[in-house]
């Protein structure tokens, strides 16, 4: 199971990459959470949990990260920049339940 979870966060990250970013979020803060930093840390949180487990500093910051899709995703109107954000998001989810499984 843990590996077919890390194959889809293998997936989730390319297809991520494959994405291009939105220009005009470049600077943009939503919700008071900087959209390239909020980008950037979800990819590498993900990175991280691909290879190998968080420390506890960073699983809280894992943490933080999901919280901060929650406030940041009902405030997106742009179709493409919420269709982008919640991949993001899911990414960061899967990234979170990974390891969970490793806690465990």
């Amino acid at each position: 199971m843990l590996k077919e979870k890390l194959d889809e966060l293998a997936q989730m990250m390319a297809d991520h990459m494959a994405r291009p970013f939105l220009p005009g979020f470049r600077g943009l803060d939503v919700e008071g959470q900087g959209m390239v930093l909020l980008d950037a840390d979800a990819y590498g949180y993900a990175a991280g949990i691909r290879e190998g487990w968080l420390s506890e500093q960073h699983r809280a910051g894992l943490t933080r990260l999901t919280s901060a899709f929650a406030k940041v995703l009902p405030a997106i109107d742009n179709e493409y920049a919420a269709e982008y954000y919640t991949h993001v998001r899911d990414m960061v989810l899967l990234a979170a339940e990974i390891e969970s499984l490793h806690e465990r």
